[in-house]
């Protein structure tokens, strides 16, 4: 299991312009060097790999506050949008299973804005949750469709 330094965060109207970026490296094969095992320390996780590895590339633009590939749980910093710095969001996702089903991912958001100089608790849209587990989804099957084809 490892830290990452950065993760996901963010509503809905920020998710449809997110650009996939960091692609991580997948860790496998039996035949590698112990010393290049354990120097990565990643050689399975819990989870659904092509959910997790979605995941963190479409919320890859956001801090991570915690991710745990072995329970399947990430968790970001607050992030807020240069061009709205007077709200703010913080994700969590969740895969729940190794299989890539639609039931095995499960998002949810807290959203935050400025008011007098405090943040104040505001409601998430349901659309927003819906639009990130999508795009998560959708990035998952992409990556699986290129993983057999490849």
């Amino acid at each position: 299991m490892t830290r990452a330094t950065k993760t996901i965060s963010h509503s809905a109207r920020f998710a449809a312009s997110i650009a996939a970026i960091g692609l991580l490296a997948a860790c496998g094969g039996n035949d590698r060097p112990t010393t290049q095992l354990q120097a990565a320390q990643v050689n399975t996780i819990g989870v659904n790999a092509y959910l997790w590895r979605a995941a963190l590339e479409t919320l890859s633009f956001a801090p991570t506050a915690s991710v745990d590939s072995a329970g399947g749980v990430i968790v970001t910093d607050w992030y807020a949008n240069p061009s709205n710095p007077n709200e703010r969001v913080k994700v969590t996702v969740t895969i729940l299973d190794q299989d890539l089903r639609a039931d095995a991912l499960r998002v949810s958001a807290s959203r935050q804005v400025a008011q007098g100089g405090t943040w104040v608790e505001a409601p998430v849209q349901a659309a927003t949750v819906q639009k990130l587990e999508d795009i998560i989804l959708t990035k998952a099957r992409d990556l699986r469709r290129k993983a057999v084809a490849g």
